[in-house]
């Protein structure tokens, strides 16, 4: 986005950028990085929403299993209260056993003073199950809760991301053909424009491979919320990346600059994750000859750029 920004500087002050529209390209910069920022508090939510959506089946799984053991316990000894009924044994209030209110159940089941020992087992081993049962369906419900809390962050940040990109296609549309141009011209640092040079031995056999991944995706659209592999946010392009080394990383860029051991920038070798800006909120990945690979923006695709494009947070090795 800076060189960009850059690109645009060089446009003559009489040009249609002056007073009719401000400082424009500093406004589409501007509204890139709160996308930005927006996209990646997008990308934590939506994580965070996969997370409890799975947390929820487990304990769906759970409940369902514990609900069958419960009703496998309550048949047992309901067929030992039976039988002992039938022979005289047992005084007729053990029917109470069978309420269908779990609750009822145990209070009234607590007060019977005549049950085998064989029976108080079975009934301690039901007693125990219920409450573990009721546990895990409290459990589930505040996982729900905090499900749907997610679920709305998910949304609010999409419509944020979504309303700062079309405001800045509005701004771009608004520049000269000239103007546009120097735009677009500064977004083509394909893979014939990077230098052929070797960028020096990577940090791990785990880093070249996931360096040899990202140079795979040169060329694939920025895709806002994206992690491949046919489109990629910035730290969706790093998680694919160190995903075909093997490697899990976090989701968002100001997760992925702690996922290892930070250095400075005099030793970043190729692999190491460099992120940028105060807020930590774009990520790009080191190859080498003063060079990143990354996601940029929405319209250009994953390219090569100058390490110094942005103001430099951290440099992490992985």
């Amino acid at each position: 986005m800076s060189a960009a920004a850059a690109a645009l500087g060089a446009v003559p002050a009489t040009s249609a950028l002056a007073a009719p529209h401000g400082d424009a390209r500093a406004d589409v910069d501007r509204l890139y990085q709160e996308a930005e920022r927006a996209t990646e508090a997008y990308d934590k939510a939506n994580e965070r929403a996969g997370l409890l959506r799975r947390r929820v089946r487990d304990s769906q799984d759970r409940m369902a299993r514990q609900q069958q053991r419960v009703n496998a316990l309550r048949e047992t000894l309901g067929s030992l209260a039976g039988a002992e009924y039938r022979a005289g044994g047992i005084d007729p209030s053990l029917a109470l056993l069978f309420s269908d209110d779990p609750a009822d159940y145990l209070d009234k089941a607590a007060t019977l003073d005549r049950i085998t020992a064989h029976q108080a087992d079975e009934l301690s081993d039901l007693q125990q199950a219920m409450r573990e049962l009721a546990q895990e369906r409290a459990e589930a419900t505040g996982t729900l809760a905090e499900l749907e809390k997610s679920r709305k962050a998910v949304i609010s940040h999409k419509h944020t991301v979504e309303q700062k990109l079309t405001e800045a296609r509005r701004l771009l549309n608004s520049l000269s053909p000239a103007q546009r141009e120097a735009y677009d011209r500064s977004s083509r640092y394909g893979r014939d424009d990077f230098p052929a040079l070797d960028g020096g031995p990577a940090a791990s056999a785990r880093a070249a491979a996931a360096v040899a991944a990202a140079r795979s995706a040169l060329g694939r659209p920025y895709v806002w919320g994206a992690s491949g592999p046919a489109g990629f946010d910035c730290s969706g392009l790093m998680q694919w990346a160190y995903a075909q080394a093997g490697v899990h990383l976090p989701r968002t860029s100001q997760e992925q600059r702690y996922a290892g051991r930070r250095i400075p920038l005099s030793q970043a070798r190729p692999g190491d994750l460099v992120v940028y800006r105060s807020d930590a909120g774009h990520v790009g990945m080191y190859m080498g000859n003063g060079r990143v690979i990354h996601a940029p923006y929405p319209g250009a695709p994953v390219r090569y750029d100058r390490v110094d494009m942005m103001p430099i947070s951290s440099v992490t090795r992985v």
